[in-house]
């Protein structure tokens, strides 16, 4: 059964982020045989004086297949992983929900999280109504803020970034967009108006790819190559222009 795993504030300004935190777990969770993590998105959240957060205020989800475990198992592995691995001082928060019962509500919570600002008893308030386990782990708790502003997010299909996605780490160099979409978890490669590129055309994929969440897919964005001599026909669209997902 498919479920995601929102996660927050696992940090502190001299340790790794979230997202590697996020990477972490679903990697361990692969090692205990509980869960095969389909991705791992980034969901940026509101800046604002009135909320406190480490460094750019994202939270992140993993889409998981429960294997043979329980829900309560896997609820428990992750509680365990954030309270071993979160940074002193760090006001972690966990959601777990299975991905065909997060409703509109939970989906509207995440948006508007990018919006205005939300409060602790906002989110577990929503999260019991709703059936979504929610909760802190360290600190004051307010990462549940994000960790079901994740999950909401996520399920929207439509926000944030994959920072881990099946085969896309250890690219380099040129693929062509039948590698890409034979070997890796992308789904799609397109321009940003949404064409699909040719699936013989060979994009050079250094550094390495950051594919987005457009429609429910992995899609990988990329423009043409203004340099005819440059060996490929394709590049991937700009860092600073796939932080607008």
């Amino acid at each position: 059964m498919r479920y995601l795993i929102g996660i927050d504030d696992t940090d502190n300004p001299d340790s790794r982020g979230t997202g590697f935190r996020a990477r972490q777990l679903g990697a361990r969770l692969g090692e205990a045989g509980l869960a095969a993590t389909r991705g791992i998105t980034r969901h940026q959240l509101l800046v604002h004086p009135d909320i406190p957060y480490t460094s750019h205020n994202s939270s992140a989800c993993l889409d998981v297949e429960l294997g043979d475990a329980g829900f309560g198992s896997l609820v428990d592995f992750c509680r365990d992983y954030l309270a071993a691995e979160s940074a002193p001082g760090s006001d972690a928060g966990l959601c777990v929900a299975a991905f065909d019962e997060v409703t509109e509500a939970l989906v509207e919570f995440g948006r508007s999280a990018q919006q205005v600002v939300r409060t602790r008893e906002q989110a577990s308030d929503l999260a019991d109504r709703h059936g979504a386990h929610l909760e802190g782990v360290t600190g004051d708790h307010m990462g549940v803020i994000g960790a079901l502003s994740a999950v909401g997010l996520r399920r929207s299909g439509h926000d944030g970034r994959f920072i881990w996605l099946k085969g896309v780490r250890e690219l380099s160099g040129t693929a062509s967009v039948t590698f890409l979409l034979g070997e890796t978890g992308i789904e799609a490669v397109e321009t940003v108006d949404g064409s699909p590129i040719p699936k013989e055309a060979a994009i050079r994929v250094d550094p390495w790819p950051r594919p987005v969440l457009l429609n429910g897919r992995a899609v990988l964005l990329a423009q043409k190559k203004s340099d005819e001599h440059a060996g490929y026909e394709w590049e991937l669209l700009s860092k600073e222009a796939v932080r607008r997902y």
